[in-house]
Order: structure tokens, then C-alpha cells, then sequence
């Protein structure tokens, strides 16, 4: 056994036969704790799972909510992804943007169903023109994130009739 200080994915990804063919391989670090694109990031082991999302605006405010009050998530590809979080009062979280439910190239993680549904999103932001321009269509975009809070049925009514009535 080898105990140089190098650990089992270094030691592979220093294999010239397995470059780029490692699962993880890419812009994230190797450690196995975390990785991310551009529009999220994300915890990479299979059966990790995160206890809060962050949500980053692009005014540098930034919002956690746990995933233990998350409850119905909606996607619809043209109006985005609506999340209910439910504690102390009810929040609504619409993230705008393009390609929410492509996988990632490099680790075929996806903002959805291996992310969110999984509860392995540690972040999701609002990406700069640049960013989103850079992307392209190779990845997924953020484009906004609107948050609302809720005392009452009808005031949430009010909000998705508002800012995104395709979810009613």
C-alpha cells in the first residue's frame, strides 16, 4: 500500500490513460467534496446530501432556506423553476433561465433531478450577462431569482398571478 500523502483520485488522475475520464475530472476540484458550474453548485457524492440551499442575488444578498421546509417543487421549461418552502411562513422562490434541467458535461449532475430532488444543490445564483453569454447553451442559466413571503393563501395567489400565473 502506497502512503505518500496522495490520495486514491489524485493518484488515478495522474494516470495518463484515465485523463479526462475520471468522473469529476474537470474545472472542480478533485478533494470529491464539491463542485459547481457556473449557475450552481452542488455536493458530488452520490448519497451526500446538503441541509440548506443558498440562493445568491446578483446584488450580493443571499438567502439559505432549509431543505427540510422545502416542499412542492414545479418546472416548466419556459416559465422555470418554482420552489415552496414552508416554516414560519410560506416562500415562493422562482428561478428564471434557460437549460434548468441540463446535466452539467463534465459531471452529469442537473439543477432538478440529481440536484435539488436529491437535496445536493448547496447554491444556485443569478449569473451576469457575461456568465450567461459564456454558457450558451452548453449548460444551464440562471437569469433571476424572485422571492416571495407569505402570511396568507391569498397573498401568495396575488405574487404567482404577478410573477408567474403559468404556475397557478
Amino acid at each position: 500500500m502506497l502512503d505518500n500523502g496522495t490520495s486514491h483520485q489524485n493518484r488515478l488522475q495522474a494516470n495518463p490513460h484515465l485523463a479526462g475520464k475520471i468522473a469529476g475530472g474537470g474545472p472542480n476540484p478533485p478533494d470529491g467534496s464539491e463542485g459547481a458550474c457556473a449557475a450552481f453548485g452542488f455536493l458530488r457524492g452520490i448519497r451526500d446530501r446538503a441541509d440548506a440551499i443558498e440562493f445568491r442575488m446578483s446584488s450580493g444578498n443571499s438567502v439559505w432556506f432549509p431543505y427540510n421546509w422545502l416542499g412542492t417543487v414545479k418546472f416548466d421549461p419556459s416559465a422555470g423553476l418554482l420552489l415552496k418552502f414552508s416554516g414560519d411562513l410560506v416562500y415562493l422562490v422562482l428561478v428564471r433561465g434557460s437549460n434548468l434541467n441540463r446535466p452539467i458535461e463534465e459531471t452529469g449532475i442537473d439543477l432538478i433531478r440529481a440536484g435539488l430532488q436529491r437535496h445536493r444543490v448547496t447554491w444556485v445564483r443569478e449569473m451576469s450577462e457575461d456568465d450567461i453569454r459564456q454558457t450558451g447553451e452548453n449548460g444551464p442559466t440562471i437569469d433571476g431569482i424572485v422571492i416571495g413571503e407569505f402570511e396568507t393563501r391569498a397573498a401568495l395567489t396575488e405574487w404567482l398571478t404577478q410573477n408567474a400565473p403559468m404556475f397557478l
